[in-house]
């Protein structure tokens, strides 16, 4: 068991220890359960403060929920906007007193609607949908009063009723009980009917309007107390306060309530109005803990009168001073509740101090045993590593010395080189030069001339290259005149310019530019820059070579408005190997490397800009004068003929050979075709020259165009190297054996990948051969003569005798496609007006490819098969069956019985008759 699981196995049970001790400290501790919102249409009088004052004493036994609440000041607008944000902050419930039915229907709908239990108290909305209602019967008390004061009046005199605000359901239902409850009293009248808003002020300056009613009145309805005391007030000031009645709705106790002014005799009686509060907060917590509730919860209602105020009063003093001896008792609760949690608290702390302080106890001890045998491993360990290292090290030299022994063999080798490369070279020109020779094998000679100088050119790269890189070569520098020195590099070119139609140009605006280089070295650069210009560049294009000078450095730019590069190729264009995918050529990788390295050996730069299909501009920079302290070679001057001789190697590869087809009007035509594809261009033309006596050629520098060659031309054999630009060789061979029009080609893939793996993979794309770099051409001559007699003796065995159900074709889409045509023939042997566009538009190919096709693989023509196949039948039906002539004519397809016996008779010799007569004798 490691380290870690020990200390995990012993710190698991300690946190779990720990976390229940944490938790039942934290178990009094508890978030509120439930959140509810209170929304109140006024709270500055009396009965409202009653009724908030009841719901705090109903909630003190609920110390787990958490009471929003909110005054609207009797305005509806107000109180919309403070439900919605309490609906924001997330309330669980929501009770609401409306200030108006009809404003704040919406809002108690929209709360309901969603799933959030609405109670609605004293007051009702125009809508049913909400949880439950708590309040008094306002029709009731209303009714109430009118039957309380018809009783007093005995039946007879004139009443005043002062209302509340217009559109609250309190004073609609009240007045209505009211009316309904004096409809019975056929002498008592209501003389005038004000609205008070529930407001002293407001109700006063409404009667002092109807003080002509008020002298005649017998008694006043006011709809709650504090109108009714305002309305006494009026009726001294008017002195009729000795005979008029004034009813008022609370019955409030406390000090300005409905109990203090019946004893006082301010107002004559009350109807007591519950504000509901207590059973608000009973019933809301029934809804919350899905408790069986009633939705409709009326609270009952009476008259206090100076018949019963005293008890009321008595009554109401009692629950006083019990809700004092509660809330007295609740604060010693809590007290003694904060002294438990502080002592438990305290308590947890120290066992948790002692569960820690045993833990870490044995945590160290364990620990320090641990860390001994740890010691004890990392001394084994670090003389294993001091041992390990020593090996290495001894190693890394080993290796070292064999690197280098390796690199002066590779430099040594590679100067060997030179050695019978020159000795080629010299017999070559010779031979060049006896006119006799280059009669006869001229281009054999060009051709040996030209790679010669590739290898020289391929030597000299690796063997500066290896300088550079692994001796850390010095340049020998000079000063010398820089536009002096790539003029002469240019004019070695201008040759293989001129030959091709190209501008090459040089602009300076200074005529001698001093710069310190090495001649020897630097002319590599501009050799190689100036050969891929000139072998990236069409015929009639441009390449200019610009100076441009400033107080420290000169900028060579050589551009061209060649093929270009796309960014991913030349942001790569100067790494070791690194080789651009285009048609034009392909080079080894190393000489834009290499110019690279020699440039930064001169304190310079080299940067390239190009783009695809406009061109590509090479930028040297090189430093002037002297900053790098160069040791001083005075007289030291440029060879300027040894330039001409350096540039041979570069300027030699940029000869074109042509591809020359002799065609003589006398000749014979050749019968079969060959398609090469190879990018190469030497290459392409040595084969396409040597198999160009035998076949007819055609010729493709690249995957894409070599496909679409061999789709439209459909030569009888196809040589493809496998390393081309667009799309390899194997690619193309899968491309054309499973194409039908294709399919029967025989491909040849010659490459330079000679591993075994290598050659099974390239038969693994279905080619027929898979020849390898350096390759015999008279064994690339018989393989070729070889696939075309096997395709030839397959011809002739398929159509000696058509009629055969097998066909022996050795590719299963070539069996499928001679199936599919001779299925079509058949069917149609009878259609005299059959022919190949009927054949075409069933296979689906167009009539060229159909005629190679069946040229390839039958050796004959479409319309000398579907003849062939028409008599063959019919001298199966001439000698099985027992038509006559005339119906196997028009059996076979023949237009009439003349027509068909003349080509009987040319094919077998013998007319149908006759040929009839000798099976029956």
């Amino acid at each position: 068991m490691t380290l870690h699981h020990q200390l995990r196995n012993l710190l698991l049970p300690t946190l779990f220890m720990l976390l229940m001790v944490l938790a039942g400290c934290n178990k009094a501790a508890k978030t509120a359960q439930y959140k509810i919102g209170f929304s109140q249409c006024v709270g500055s009088d009396l009965w409202r403060r009653n009724m908030l004052d009841e719901m705090k004493m109903e909630l003190s036994l609920h110390p787990d929920a958490h009471f929003i609440y909110a005054d609207a000041d009797n305005s509806s607008k107000k109180q919309i906007e403070q439900v919605k944000q309490m609906l924001d902050e997330g309330i669980d419930l929501l009770i609401i007193s409306p200030n108006e039915a009809q404003p704040l229907t919406g809002i108690v709908e929209q709360t309901y609607n969603r799933g959030i239990p609405v109670i609605i108290i004293d007051r009702k909305t125009s809508s049913d949908l909400y949880t439950a209602y708590v309040g008094a019967d306002n029709y009731q008390i209303g009714k109430m009063a009118g039957e309380y004061i018809g009783s007093n009046l005995r039946g007879r005199g004139n009443i005043i009723e002062v209302m509340g605000l217009p559109g609250s359901s309190p004073a609609i239902e009240r007045h209505r009980g009211f009316t309904d409850a004096l409809a019975k009293f056929k002498n008592i009248q209501i003389k005038a009917q004000v609205y008070g808003d529930w407001l002293k002020d407001h109700a006063q300056i409404q009667l002092n309007l109807v003080q002509q009613d008020l002298k005649t009145a017998d008694a006043l309805f006011a709809h709650n107390d504090v109108m009714a005391n305002g309305s006494r007030e009026v009726l001294n000031n008017m002195h009729l306060s000795h005979h008029v009645k004034v009813l008022g709705v609370d019955a409030m106790p406390g000090v300005g309530g409905g109990l203090q002014m019946v004893a006082s005799k301010t107002i004559d009686a009350s109807l007591v109005y519950p504000t509901g509060g207590k059973e608000a907060i009973t019933t809301a917590f029934r809804i919350l803990n899905k408790e069986a509730f009633a939705k409709e919860n009326i609270l009952q209602s009476l008259v206090i009168d100076s018949s019963n105020v005293r008890l009321m009063k008595m009554q109401w003093s009692k629950i006083n001073s019990q809700q004092k001896d509660i809330e007295r008792q609740q604060s010693l609760l809590e007290e003694q509740r904060q002294v438990y949690n502080s002592q438990q608290l305290i308590l947890n702390i120290i066992v948790i101090t002692l569960v820690l302080a045993i833990v870490f106890g044995g945590l160290a001890f364990y620990w320090l045993m641990e860390n001994r045998k740890i010691n004890r491993s990392l001394e084994v360990k670090n003389n294993e590593i001091l041992s390990q290292r020593n090996q290495l090290m001894e190693m890394s030299a080993r290796a070292e010395v064999a690197t280098e022994a390796k690199l002066n063999f590779f430099t040594n080798i590679s100067h060997e080189f030179r050695t019978p490369l020159t000795l080629i070279l010299s017999p070559v020109e010779d031979m060049m030069e006896n006119e006799k020779l280059n009669s006869i094998a001229g281009k054999n000679l060009k051709l040996i001339h030209k790679n010669i100088f590739r290898l020289l050119r391929l030597v000299n790269q690796l063997i500066d290259y290896r300088k550079i890189e692994y001796d850390k070569q010095q340049i020998n520098a000079a000063p010398n005149n820089l536009v002096d020195f790539v003029t002469d590099i240019q004019e070695s070119f201008r040759h293989n310019a001129r030959k091709r139609n190209i501008s090459l140009n040089l602009i300076s605006s200074e005529k001698n530019i001093n710069v310190w280089f090495d001649a020897n070295m630097l002319d590599k650069v501009f050799f190689n820059l100036l050969s891929n210009s000139l072998k990236f560049t069409k015929d009639n294009g441009r390449i200019q070579i610009t100076f441009t000078q400033n107080t420290q450095n000169v900028e060579i730019a050589i551009q061209d408005n060649g093929i270009g590069m796309e960014p991913e190729e030349a942001e790569h264009i100067f790494d070791q190997f690194y080789q651009v995918d285009n048609d034009n050529a392909r080079g080894s990788g190393l000489g834009l490397s290499l110019s690279k390295e020699i440039v930064l050996l001169h304190h310079g730069t080299i940067k390239v800009s190009s783009k695809k299909w406009q061109g590509t501009i090479f930028t040297i920079t090189l430093p002037l004068g002297n900053p790098y302290n160069y040791n001083v070679q005075p007289g030291k001057l440029i060879d300027t003929t040894g330039i001409g001789e350096r540039s041979r190697i570069y300027t030699n590869d940029l000869e074109q050979s042509e591809i020359k087809t002799e065609t003589t009007a006398i000749g014979n035509p050749k019968e079969q075709s060959i398609l090469i594809i190879e990018d190469n261009a030497d290459l392409l033309i040595y084969l396409a020259d040597k198999l160009g006596t035998v076949y007819e050629v055609f010729t493709a520098n690249n995957g894409v165009h070599g496909l679409a060659e061999a789709f439209e031309k459909v030569p009888d054999l196809i040589i493809s190297d496998v390393v081309l630009p667009g799309m390899s060789g194997k690619v193309i061979t899968e491309n054309l054996k499973t194409d039908i029009r294709t399919s029967h080609i025989p491909v040849i893939l010659l490459t330079a990948q000679a591993s075994v793996e290598q050659q099974i993979d390239g038969i693994g794309s279905m080619a027929d051969v898979y020849m390898v770099k350096p390759f015999n051409y008279n064994q690339l001559l018989a393989t070729v003569k070889n696939l075309l007699k096997n395709r030839m003796i397959l011809k002739e065995h398929f159509t000696s005798d058509v009629s055969h159900g097998q066909t022996p074709v050795s590719k299963s889409l070539d069996k499928k496609f001679l199936n599919d045509f001779a299925g079509i023939v058949e069917q149609n042997l009878a259609n005299e007006n059959f022919n190949v566009d009927d054949i075409c538009k069933t296979i689906g190919i167009s009539r060229v490819q159909l005629y190679r096709k069946v040229k390839a693989l039958l050796g004959c023509s479409i319309t000398d098969y579907i003849l062939n196949r028409r008599l063959k039948k019919a001298k199966y039906l001439l000698n099985n069956e027992g038509y006559s002539i005339s119906e196997i004519t028009y059996m076979v397809g023949f237009s009439s019985p003349n027509y068909f016996s003349t080509v009987f008779k040319a094919r077998y010799n013998c007319t149908p008759s006759e040929f009839k007569r000798k099976q029956t004798s």
